[in-house]
């Protein structure tokens, strides 16, 4: 029996339901984890063929990110660590979807297609996070990978940055960083340590940090991070799994989505104390706090994108580098920010398609790439150049010790991005450590610039596919009509702008609308 045909007789201990049909979208696999054994069985399978296309380790997943404890999902990691390449995402559907009887079938069109030598050694990276449902989701994975003769590392309970990461480090054979979570922490920390030795006067009041855990797998982690970071970063842990509910009245996305506070941070929580949230799988962070008065101040991806953008320019002119930087935004991105950046700060602003693929595609074609959604998800890419460049005037013994000292910032800031994908646990040490150099509160960092109020919304359709859009999803094309009855409205609002666009993966239309508080004065 060949490999092919013992993976399809495997199969049938992970049946698929009858008439389920999936899509593999910008999240990878999400829905109900009672509906998902028979995926990830065969993802296990699609992992391992990746592997021999690539001669590269991948990596697999198993998270739901923000949603709800009672669901599940799955990610494919290439293998730099960047989401799975669009054609193997339609690979990915189809697997999910083909019936028992086909699978086999279903296999061969993808070797075949894609000419992978079966005899080629395979390597896949396994992670997973804390809902209930991962373990024996996990372990369908890795039957999968067996099955077709792949090797395995098990890497058990991690964010999914973190597999990311150990993906790259693998993939770079350790020029990167050491493929273990110890390797992990002790190349962030160290970073951190020597960027805040260029604080002023942090005291342990400026040090402390109130986080949100999300009740999930980035609390476990961070509590592993702290020993490491030498009590440079005091951070107090609420939300961290021990009574609560995962991403239940708390996590990046409840804040974020009811611009509140989440469960349990006034318990530890004075005014005006900086406070951050990740959301499930550790790769999305927003801050926050409440002012003497009460009032509630979110600062979301694109307050962070902004801090670091900003950061990262005022050190490439100390350091005299000519290196273009840029901001990548999605529709979502505040127009204050987006005017900011251009008209205060200059820096290059690119919008692209929502998704991280599409933001980090994007980032790439520029020295220095920033790119945040607004719900907090991102980091910074750095083209070759840009590193090659900046590590030669680390070294340079005769340049000025102005542009040594912003030199040895830059690569050090480098070291503690996580270049992979976007990651709370390095983006919150970034962030800190840039309001550690500047010496900022967080109310002077939320002053930059005021966000105009915005809403968004879910709405529940029966055919997403109804509506198409353009021009980086700002525009709707389909249904005819819909995007006039929006310019009608928009007109009649001072700074105005919304748009609707489909979710990738649901029968759902997103939302979204900001504008000043002012109409328009109407012609008599």
């Amino acid at each position: 029996m060949d490999q092919l045909e013992k993976a399809s007789q495997k199969s049938m201990l992970h049946p698929k339901p009858k008439g389920l049909m999936l899509q593999y979208g910008t999240a990878g696999f999400r829905t109900t984890a009672k509906h998902l054994d028979h995926v990830m069985f065969r993802m296990g399978l699609l992992a391992t063929l990746r592997s021999r296309k690539t001669k590269s380790t991948i990596g697999v997943m198993v998270t739901a990110s923000h949603n709800p404890e009672e669901d599940n999902g799955l990610k494919l990691i290439d293998p730099m660590g960047e989401m799975v390449t669009p054609s193997w995402e339609g690979y990915a559907t189809q697997l999910a979807n083909a019936e028992q009887e086909v699978l086999c079938s279903a296999l061969k069109d993808i070797i075949e297609k894609e000419t992978i030598n079966m005899s080629e050694t395979a390597s896949v990276f396994v992670g997973r996070d804390t809902r209930p449902s991962s373990q024996r989701l996990s372990q369908a994975v890795l039957d999968g990978v067996s099955c077709l003769g792949g090797q395995i590392q098990d890497y058990g309970l991690v964010t999914t940055p973190q597999l990311h990461y150990m993906v790259r480090c693998r993939n770079t054979h350790g020029c990167y960083g050491t493929d273990t979570l110890q390797g992990y922490y002790q190349k962030l920390s160290q970073a951190f340590i020597e960027l805040t030795k260029n604080a002023r006067n942090h005291t342990d009041d400026q040090k402390r940090l109130l986080v949100d855990g999300a009740n999930g797998i980035g609390a476990l982690k961070v509590r592993e991070l702290e020993a490491c970071l030498q009590s440079e970063l005091q951070m107090v842990l609420f939300n961290d799994g021990s009574n609560g509910k995962l991403n239940y009245l708390c996590g990046a996305d409840y804040v974020k989505v009811q611009q509140k506070p989440p469960q349990g941070q006034l318990e530890y929580s004075p005014w005006c104390e900086r406070c951050c949230s990740f959301d499930g799988d550790a790769d999305r962070i927003v801050y926050y706090y409440n002012d003497s008065d009460g009032s509630f101040h979110l600062l979301d991806g694109d307050k962070i994108a902004t801090l670091i953008s900003t950061y990262l320019k005022e050190l490439l002119t100390q350091a005299g580098l000519n290196l273009q930087i840029a901001v990548v935004q999605t529709a979502y991105a505040n127009g204050s920010s987006t005017q900011y950046l251009e008209d205060i700060m200059k820096v290059t602003v690119s919008c692209t398609k929502t998704g991280v693929k599409h933001l980090h595609h994007a980032a790439q074609k520029f020295d220095i790439g920033v790119y945040f959604e607004a719900n907090g998800h991102g980091t910074a890419l750095f083209s070759e150049k840009a590193e090659k460049e900046i590590q030669q005037l680390v070294k340079d013994p005769n340049v000025s010790d102005e542009k040594k000292h912003a030199a040895k910032l830059l690569e050090n800031t480098i070291n503690l991005i996580n270049q992979a994908t976007g990651d709370a646990i390095s983006d919150m040490l970034v962030i800190e450590a840039v309001l550690a150099i500047r010496g900022m509160t967080v109310q002077e960092w939320d002053s930059i610039y005021t966000d105009l109020p915005n809403r968004q919304l879910t709405v529940k359709v029966a055919d997403r596919r109804m509506i198409d859009t353009a021009d980086a999803e700002r525009r709707a094309v389909t249904p005819a009509g819909l995007q006039d009855s929006i310019d009608a409205l928009v007109k009649k609002y001072t700074k105005a702008r919304a748009f609707v666009r489909p979710s990738g993966t649901e029968d759902l239309v997103r939302v979204y609308a900001e504008m000043s508080w002012h109409m328009k004065s109407q012609s008599p």
